[in-house]
């Protein structure tokens, strides 16, 4: 591990510096036995983070396959996999040289991404495809019906084409393995999702079933899915992240990922082909992960939605701006108390975890932009505010400060131009009504249950229009294109 505390100088010009290589930065290539579908920003900063400093980093290289471009592949390709992992703290950056990904692949490479898995040295599949990617339905299954799931269906079934989903592509992959004989498998989910390994397992079968009942049979007994919890805070990268780079490292590297100093990883379940030592970097194994994902997903997730859509409508564009404002933190703490309420005391140190979110969330150096958050509202909702509205619910109470994160939804997706969801044409109809009629809509695609249910319905109309922006404020913020998740 390469690590040194700088503060950016003056760059120098790109073309007078030589480019980030193993020529330069001299790091061997553990052979490949990770393979990972979701090579983004998160992806390099989190997981493959922890691999390089597992104790047998030597004996795990990753293969990284893009979603839904090849760009990120072709650039960590041009760097022989290495990059700069920047985490920033309020007091300056570190900068560090990540080589633990071996091969960097475009996702549309289907027929290496099925040698790879089916390699009998390899032992571990993660995933950071997004949320939105599992295609399961408000029932928890697969919805066979959604089109882009039945495009790859009619695809592979007519023996004429390939997956374009990253689901549709692991299930081919997998069926490759079987073909092969290399055995069992672990699958290993690192997306925010509650129980996050049997959304995968449902996921996963409920493909396979639609397919090959023989694979999917065999994918029962063979693959074993792993539920995780992950955490580190990973904006976007900018041109300046580049530059600074550049200028305090003394390389051009194309492709450095920015993080915060805290990172956090929780994994229950089996993996029957090894894995690496990844508690070496602080990983823990549990026998259950559901405290756990719930602290992740309702504090801090829950923080970032209420933050992405209530600070959006009152005009800001950061995490960190967001938090600034009175009326925000008001939104987000109101929501951390329900939260709390109905998470299990003791070994999850709650108090301290949101006082330590609190600062994680306010580091101004981490421009963490409030539109790349408001993403897939109707997938995220389902994860971070209906299960502590339900709770509050059933144990007697209103469930306020999680239904004004609902309502916030709304409001935003009425007052921005452009925002990207999965539902995104549902939700443009259901805005089309009017008044309760509306509401109920769009509740409807968050949690049909919760939107039968005229009480709640009636709280969340009367909690629209909460977080009115302040009116000398632009509404730049609620005009960005939308844009691919990474």
């Amino acid at each position: 591990m390469n690590t040194e505390l700088r503060t950016p100088a003056r760059p120098a010009a790109a073309a007078e510096l030589p480019r980030l290589s193993r020529a330069l930065r001299p790091a061997p290539k553990a052979p490949v036995r990770i393979v990972h579908l979701g090579l983004g920003a998160f992806h390099r900063s989190h997981q493959a983070w922890y691999t390089q400093q597992a104790g047998d980093a030597a004996e795990w290289g990753i293969a990284a396959f893009t979603g839904r471009r090849p760009d990120a592949a072709a650039a960590l390709a041009d760097q022989d996999g290495l990059y700069t992992l920047v985490e920033r703290a309020e007091t300056g950056d570190s900068f560090t040289v990540v080589g633990s990904i071996v091969e960097a692949v475009d996702g549309a490479d289907v027929k290496r991404l099925a040698e790879l898995v089916a390699a009998p040295g390899t032992a571990v599949v993660m995933l950071t495809i997004t949320e939105a990617a599992y295609g399961l339905g408000t029932d928890g299954k697969l919805d066979t019906a959604a089109p882009d799931v039945a495009t790859d269906l009619a695809l592979l079934g007519s023996g004429n084409g390939t997956a374009a989903t990253p689901l549709g592509r692991l299930v081919l992959a997998l069926a490759a393995r079987r073909d092969a004989g290399s055995g069992p498998i672990a699958v290993v989910c690192c997306d925010n999702l509650s129980n996050n390994g049997a959304v995968a397992r449902q996921a996963v079968a409920g493909f396979a079933g639609a397919l090959d009942a023989g694979l999917a049979a065999w994918i029962d007994s063979n693959v074993s899915f792993v539920s995780t919890s992950v955490d580190r805070i990973t904006p976007r990268t900018t041109d300046e992240d580049v530059a600074d780079v550049q200028a305090a490292c003394g390389y051009r590297d194309t492709s450095p990922v920015v993080a915060e100093p805290f990172s956090s990883w929780v994994l229950s379940g089996q993996f029957p082909a090894g894995r690496p030592r990844w508690e070496d970097a602080g990983a823990l194994f549990v026998a259950d992960i559901e405290p756990y994902e719930n602290r992740k997903l309702w504090l801090l997730n829950g923080a970032h939605s209420m933050l992405a859509y209530a600070g959006q409508l009152r005009g800001h564009s950061t995490v960190a701006e967001a938090l600034a404002d009175p009326v925000c933190r008001q939104a987000v703490e109101a929501f951390w108390d329900e939260a709390e309420a109905n998470l299990p005391a003791g070994e999850l140190q709650i108090p301290a975890y949101r006082a330590a979110l609190l600062a994680r969330l306010s580091n101004a150096r981490i421009a963490h932009n409030l539109s790349q958050i408001a993403m897939d509202g109707s997938t995220k909702l389902r994860m971070r505010a209906v299960p502590a509205l339900q709770a509050e619910r059933a144990a007697g109470r209103s469930g306020a400060a999680a239904a004004s994160m609902i309502a916030a939804w709304m409001d935003y997706t009425a007052a921005s131009t452009s925002f990207q969801d999965p539902l995104a044409d549902a939700v443009d109809a259901a805005n089309l009504l009017t008044d309760t009629n509306r509401t109920r809509a769009l509740l409807a695609l968050a949690d049909p249950t919760l939107a039968a249910n005229d009480a709640v319905v009636q709280l969340i109309e009367s909690l629209q229009e909460s977080f009115d922006k302040p009116a000398s404020t632009s509404t730049e913020a609620l005009a960005s294109p939308r844009k691919d998740s990474l």
